[in-house]
């Protein structure tokens, strides 16, 4: 029988990649996210929206799709929860939204879970930011804490009520559709902008924290065999190659300008990609031919958007 799906935040930039993935194989997708970062531009055929926070998710068998046709929502066989405040820095000014995205919102998607009695797998979209700097980094911001604490809550879920899950930690992700601008862009995003408008690269210092950055593509390939065949947690998914910001920048061999420091930004992310590639996985796609190809294509179509670089396969 054909599965149905839910992505929470499949509108946004790994969320539609994801949706693509899963269309693409057959599966009935439905997509629940409020468009608070996520995009109309980032829709994929086939897949039903629903424009709505994930506090009302119990509340889906009376939803309406973004044309406010009136659906019958099934029950869903996987829930793929991405749709959370997800930025480190800016989370220090977003306190109230990063609780009730990541607290309030959660808890009533895992309450939907509980309720399935057993018949949904919920596969959860933890942060790398658990395990930086030896530990510490589930405290150093509202949003690390947030997601940190929230992957014990779902074990806890898991073992209280027999529910399956799988909890997997996304390292850096760039590529298509990544935010450019503003307090939720990407590090990759925001530097291929300024290179392209021949303005600085900003280096928050000290400019030697180092990241796995893994591309979007790599990513969800991942992701889709945590949610087929993974069960339980640390399934890190992310590209074991860590380069310094500063390294990332001369990449670009663009001009570079030093920030002041910022809080809550880690020095390191340590990271275990065993049980994933125990299901097949490995990352297809590097950093830095992923930069060149962008550095070729605005040398030779300098008004075209470099979210169109490196398509990937998802």
């Amino acid at each position: 029988m054909m599965k149905t799906v839910l992505v929470t935040g499949g509108a946004g930039f790994i969320g539609s990649h994801l949706c693509k993935t899963l269309a693409e194989c057959g599966y009935r997708v439905f997509s629940l996210d409020d468009y608070s970062t996520g995009s109309e531009y980032n829709h994929v055929p086939g897949v039903v929206y629903i424009h709505g926070r994930t506090e009302s998710i119990s509340r889906l068998r009376q939803a309406k799709d973004l044309d406010d046709t009136t659906l019958e929502v099934p029950q869903f066989d996987t829930i793929y929860h991405l749709g959370e405040y997800s930025r480190v820095e800016a989370s220090f000014g977003d306190v109230a939204r990063v609780w009730e995205s990541n607290k309030s919102g959660t808890f009533a998607v895992l309450e939907y879970w509980r309720k399935s009695e057993g018949k949904t797998k919920l596969v959860y979209a933890g942060s790398s930011t658990k395990f930086a700097d030896g530990g510490l980094g589930r405290s150093q911001s509202p949003y690390a804490w947030t997601k940190a604490s929230n992957t014990e809550l779902i074990e806890n879920y898991g073992r209280w009520w027999g529910l399956p899950y799988a909890t997997a930690y996304f390292y850096n992700a760039y590529g298509p559709r990544e935010i450019s601008s503003g307090p939720y862009a990407t590090l990759i995003g925001i530097f291929k902008e300024h290179a392209k408008n021949g303005k600085p690269l900003p280096v928050v210092a000290p400019g030697t924290q180092r990241r796995n950055f893994t591309h979007v593509s790599d990513i969800v390939s991942g992701l889709y065999l945590v949610g087929e065949f993974g069960a339980g947690n640390d399934y890190g998914i992310g590209n074991e190659q860590a380069y310094s910001v500063l390294e990332v920048a001369e990449m670009f061999r663009w001009p570079v300008d030093m920030l002041d420091g910022r809080p809550g930004n880690r020095a390191d992310s340590a990271i275990n990609t065993e049980k994933v590639r125990a299901l097949g996985w490995h990352p297809t796609v590097e950093l830095d031919d992923h930069i060149h190809e962008f550095l070729q294509s605005i040398k030779t179509n300098p008004n075209g958007s470099p979210g169109s670089v490196g398509e990937g396969k998802a």
